[in-house]
């Protein structure tokens, strides 16, 4: 794969700003826990623009993809993030779990997401990401119908690639990425469902290793974080530590979503 500016590998600074979607999708029941909630919370009153100040001591452009609810709730931060010039994508409504079962359930949940981010912000998003990293059959087909350039939900390859629709035309491209590289599982907690809490040295080895794999490949590394978790104040040392090792790599390509989408349909179609 060639990259522009002649760039070994392509990398992709995302921020999944779910705030309370996150919880309230997993178990309703969380509406009347505001313990629960609060960690949601965090992320729209202190962990986006944490985010943001890391991003631009680095002049980095960075992908939001941010529910529709969030979007209403939370449009003051939605106006910050365009105003630093990244990108925001579609990430659901309530950042509602698909299920397959129900395509019509499915298709009003994402036009809902779709119509909140225009009204408030006049976004039309050409990338779109999955919440909980699951889609269902039908999904492509809407991103299509709607004009997407992309997909970022899949984690089929480390190279971008096109979707094939069933009829045989061109899909959108999609951008994979990956467990390893999302913060979720090291950081998430909670006491319905406990896990481990990991230390930013565990998190950066992993970070770190697969990055460099990725480089030496020539791929597309793809950093997925949340607000309420990267945007704690040691998780933000953590991103700057990572932020620094990828720039310390000769031809590295940081970009946003639809650029990375764009430069591969540009290179490969």
């Amino acid at each position: 794969m060639k990259w522009p500016n002649n760039a070994r590998c392509a990398v992709m600074v995302t921020a999944d700003f779910d705030a309370e979607t996150l919880w309230l999708s997993r178990d309703p029941a969380n509406a009347k826990r505001p313990g629960v909630l609060s960690q949601g919370i965090y992320g729209g009153v202190r962990g986006v623009p944490e985010l943001l100040k890391v991003f631009r001591s680095y002049n980095l452009p960075a992908t939001f993809y941010i529910p529709g609810w969030t979007a209403e709730k939370y449009a003051d931060r939605v106006e910050a993030i365009l105003a630093d010039g990244h990108e925001i994508g579609h990430h659901g409504y309530l950042h509602e779990w698909t299920d397959p079962d129900k395509p019509d359930e499915e298709r009003a949940t994402f036009e809902k997401g779709l119509a909140a981010l225009d009204r408030v912000a006049g976004i039309r998003p050409t990338g779109y990401r999955s919440p909980a990293g699951e889609t269902s059959p039908s999904l492509i087909g809407l991103l299509k119908e709607y004009g997407f350039l992309y997909d970022s939900s899949l984690m089929t390859d480390v190279f971008p690639y096109r979707h094939v629709m069933p009829d045989g035309t061109p899909g959108p491209v999609e951008l994979p990425w990956h467990w390893s590289t999302d913060d979720a599982p090291f950081m998430m907690f909670a006491v319905q469902t406990p896990r481990p809490l990991f230390t930013n040295d565990h998190i950066f080895q992993v970070w770190r290793d697969e990055f460099d794999a990725i480089y030496e490949l020539g791929g597309l590394f793809n950093l997925v974080m949340h607000p309420q978790f990267s945007g704690r104040p040691s998780r933000t040392m953590l991103l700057r530590r990572m932020i620094e090792h990828m720039l310390s790599k000769p031809d590295v390509w940081i970009a946003r979503g639809r650029d990375v989408a764009a430069a591969w349909a540009a290179e490969n179609e």
